[in-house]
């Protein structure tokens, strides 16, 4: 099936909620059972009883011994954007490139995507809807001395199927110093076994899913996020507008906030700024502001302190580095420790939107974090942690009241 073929039938995908293997209903009993049954457990330990990492002596650095996976170290940060600004923090150092790879596969007409019920320790309910392949560099080249992860080869060897999408995404640029995972997805014809803790979802089960309270994780909503819905230059046989406020497409009727989307998806005439016009805005912010960033050591960090259990900053707000002790059955590795970051109220991430020329527009903010490699990328209209404290100190950002 040709590229473009595949994209339309996303759309299908996208407007289906019962798939072939499952109904909503089936699958959270199925995911309710992974949760529930698994060996899993995750206790704090002080940072002297992590195995294969150390402290280095002289800059109190935290990393593995075998140099790989990644490294707590210390930053110092002063720009002037979007005013004048200095701080220092911690921040983990991972050069390595990892793998988000999601395979999808047609049944009945209908492309599915093979998800995983997944642990990681930091997650609130443990285990969340994860993608096919979710690993790091260190972990699919197997530094841990464990097993290679599941479906690994399918995203190796580029013979095995037709790659979708594949490119490099930044990982959240406060926390992460330059990392970037390669999100791919990858459609396969060939028949494959599904292993324990994998299923067929289609693309309309997994938007409902995000409905769920910590359900769908983090990267599997990235990497879906970057399908291209349409072959433009055939849009207009696939789709038909009805009466101006609502649409046909492939012969489901969108009304509402989804003809909207929809609206806003497919209209390349209305739009309040041009390509062109955002790019060259985008670059100009890029160029014109100072930013400096610079690697220190962890001890040395400002208004940072250590004791035997966390490195947390002296106001005991933003998070804490802290130590755990894993195991999990059904991981590469059944028992580990390591570093792990902790945050200590929940932050908040939202759009603005609004018709402008009678088409829906989102309200992006050119947003700032040292820890990205080009320092500003486009995010939502908010994003910020400690909703809570910055509402009661006056620090909530632009937008925020909404």
């Amino acid at each position: 099936m040709r590229t473009a073929q595949l994209h339309h039938t996303f759309i299908v995908s996208a407007l289906t909620t019962n798939g072939a293997f499952f109904t909503e209903d089936q699958f959270l009993t199925w995911f309710h059972a992974k949760s529930i049954n698994g060996s899993y457990t995750v206790k704090q330990i002080p940072f002297s009883e992590l195995q294969n990492w150390h402290f280095n002596p002289d800059t109190g650095d935290l990393a593995h011994d075998s140099g790989k996976f990644f490294t707590v170290h210390g930053l110092s940060i002063k720009t002037n954007y979007p005013k004048d600004l200095y701080w220092e923090q911690p921040i983990i150092y991972q050069p390595e490139i990892g793998i988000l790879g999601i395979l999808t596969k047609t049944f009945d007409g209908i492309p599915h995507f093979l998800m995983q019920a997944k642990m990681e320790p930091g997650n609130i309910n443990m285990v969340q809807l994860s993608p096919t392949l979710q690993a790091t560099k260190s972990n699919y080249t197997q530094i841990h001395k464990g097993k290679l992860p599941l479906y690994f080869e399918y995203f190796k060897d580029r013979a095995r199927g037709k790659i979708i999408i594949d490119q490099l995404q930044s990982e959240q640029g406060a926390r992460y110093f330059n990392k970037r995972n390669r999100n791919m997805i990858v459609a396969i014809e060939d028949d494959i076994e599904v292993h324990e803790d994998f299923c067929w979802l289609t693309l309309g089960q997994i938007k409902k899913l995000l409905c769920y309270d910590n359900l769908v994780n983090m990267d599997s909503r990235t990497v879906l996020a970057g399908i291209q819905f349409f072959d433009w230059e055939n849009l207009g046989a696939v789709s038909h507008v009805i009466d101006g406020s609502s649409v046909e497409l492939f012969g489901r009727r969108l009304e509402g906030f989804k003809y909207d989307l929809y609206i806003s998806l497919v209209e390349k005439d209305k739009t309040l700024h041009s390509f062109d016009d955002l790019i060259s805005w985008f670059t100009h912010l890029k160029s014109s502001c100072d930013v400096l960033v610079k690697r220190i050591p962890l001890n040395s960090v400002q208004k940072w302190s250590k004791d035997a259990y966390e490195i947390r900053h002296d106001s005991h707000h933003y998070f804490s580095v802290m130590a755990v002790e894993a195991q999990a059955h059904n991981r590469e590795v059944s028992f580990w420790t390591q570093p792990l970051l902790k945050h200590f109220s929940h932050g908040i991430v939202g759009f603005l939107v609004a018709k402008i020329n009678g088409v829906l527009h989102f309200l992006v903010e050119a947003r700032m974090c040292p820890g990205y490699l080009d320092l500003i990328e486009m995010g939502p209209t908010v994003s910020c942690s400690e909703a809570d404290r910055r509402v009661q100190t006056n620090m909530a950002p632009p937008f925020f009241e909404y």
